[in-house]
């Protein structure tokens, strides 16, 4: 039997599961993709996705009309004939960013009713350390008797570059206890580039864990720095391009300053480390310490207009960018909302535009006016805010909303324009880690 015969079932169908379900039909696999809500699978039946990811559109139209992937809500019809399950749920983040197994665990149970001898279990999603072995209890009791392998196969999504990810892998960690299970998984991402990491299941979680901490201890390591070059007139862009030197550190480090780490991801691997060094009383210092980093830098947007204002009291605020990363139109865990938010509390009004933000995601009452172009975000604006680092908003004609705006007081909380460039045109220009601030403005309230 040829590998495209061989049926694929993925379970959840939102970023990682149709990101998942896609690339492998387009490989030449045989995908079913199932989730529990209906009016989802009839969307996608329609190629109506819930969500933005460049080309995934096409690449589901593309899966459906070779016939190689269709959807269904139906559990049973879905893990009929399968040969590998993949549990591909997009892992829940709670206000306090831990983990919400919930939907995951809801995929255990359905498994347990319904999976079918030989089959073999992926776990994709991303989950505490020791959850694969609470999946495999939970499908066993179900029939104890049923035979099955399991897998963990830690997630290598980046919203906005997912398909790419996807088949274009830096590594791709197997994770199984059985030689031959992991022997199988490989053969399933077989046309997939990429060096593999074959280990143990709790091994394959742990790596993911610790891959998100690093890299979140870099860009903590990167903010503290640049708050401290804000200070002393250095410029932590140039900082980072020597340590990129370095062959210790590399090219690739994220050291570039900006707001910190958002959208729940990695807050959600410290924390699960956080707390599995409470569980086994082992001291986890540097990661709460990279944790209380990154929750003040949220704040450097107020702190700059502050340093400029006084008072942020009647400050008309304008908010360019609302989704936590470029590439997506989710709002989830958004770092913007949450500036927003210190904003309006201390008193500013705020408009804000983003161009693929999914509004039906906001709260009932939003605490902003939401803009339908850049230009009306800067009319009357006493300061503009540049939060996600959309690439449209590199050639905005700021010439033109600078003309519009009440004082022109520009916070590029991500580094993305010249500075020197913005500071000809006129604009008091504050970067992250850019040296100084400029001396004390006036808002030019009429009289």
């Amino acid at each position: 039997m040829s590998m495209g015969s061989e049926r694929v079932c993925v379970i959840g169908l939102w970023h990682l599961g149709l990101v998942t379900s896609a690339c492998l039909a387009d490989l030449g696999r045989t995908v079913i993709g199932f989730d529990s809500d209906p009016q989802l699978i009839e969307g996608l039946r329609k190629h109506r996705l819930p969500l933005f990811e460049p080309g995934l559109e096409e690449l589901v139209a593309k899966g459906i009309a070779k016939e190689r992937l269709w959807f269904t809500a139906d559990p049973q019809e879905a893990l009929a004939g399968a040969k590998y399950v993949i549990i591909a749920h997009d892992t829940a983040v709670d206000e306090r960013d831990e983990s919400d197994l919930s939907q995951v665990m809801a995929a255990a149970s359905h498994l347990a009713r319904h999976l079918e001898d030989g089959s073999i279990v992926v776990i994709s999603s991303q989950v505490p350390v020791g959850t694969c072995e609470r999946i495999q209890v939970t499908i066993r009791r179900g029939k104890p008797s049923r035979d099955f392998g399991i897998a963990c196969v830690p997630e290598n999504l980046r919203l906005g570059q997912a398909i790419e990810r996807f088949k274009n892998p830096e590594m791709i960690v197997i994770g199984s206890d059985d030689v031959a299970v992991a022997s199988a998984v490989d053969e399933l991402l077989a046309g997939i580039d990429g060096p593999r990491v074959v280990v143990g299941i709790r091994t394959a979680e742990m790596t993911k864990h610790a891959l998100n901490a690093f890299l979140a201890t870099c860009i903590s390591f990167a903010n503290e720095m640049a708050n401290l070059c804000d200070e002393v007139d250095a410029d932590a862009l140039d900082v980072a391009r020597a340590l990129h030197l370095d062959r210790r550190i590399g090219p690739l480090a994220p050291l570039r300053p900006g707001l910190g780490f958002a959208g729940g991801t990695l807050a959600r691997d410290l924390k699960t480390l956080r707390k599995l060094g409470e569980r086994n009383e082992s001291g986890t210092p540097l990661i709460t310490a990279v944790l209380r980093v990154n929750e003040q830098q949220s704040h450097v947007v107020t702190r700059k207009l502050t340093r400029v204002y006084g008072s942020l009291e009647g400050l008309r605020v304008g908010v360019l960018g609302l989704t936590y990363k470029p590439g997506t139109s989710t709002l989830r865990r958004s770092v913007a909302l949450e500036i927003i938010g210190e904003l309006t509390a201390l008193g500013a009004t705020v408009k804000a535009h983003d161009p693929r933000a999914n509004l039906e995601e906001l709260p009932d009452i939003a605490n902003f006016e939401f803009c339908p172009n850049p230009c009306a975000v800067a009319d009357g604006s006493d300061a503009l805010v540049i939060v996600t680092e959309w690439p449209e908003f590199r050639d905005l004609d700021f010439v033109a909303m600078k003309k519009s705006m009440r004082n022109p007081v520009l916070v590029d909380a991500q580094n993305m324009l010249d500075a020197k460039e913005m500071t000809q045109m006129g604009f008091q220009y504050l970067g992250v880690g850019r040296g100084s601030t400029a001396p004390v403005g006036s808002r030019g309230d009429e009289a």
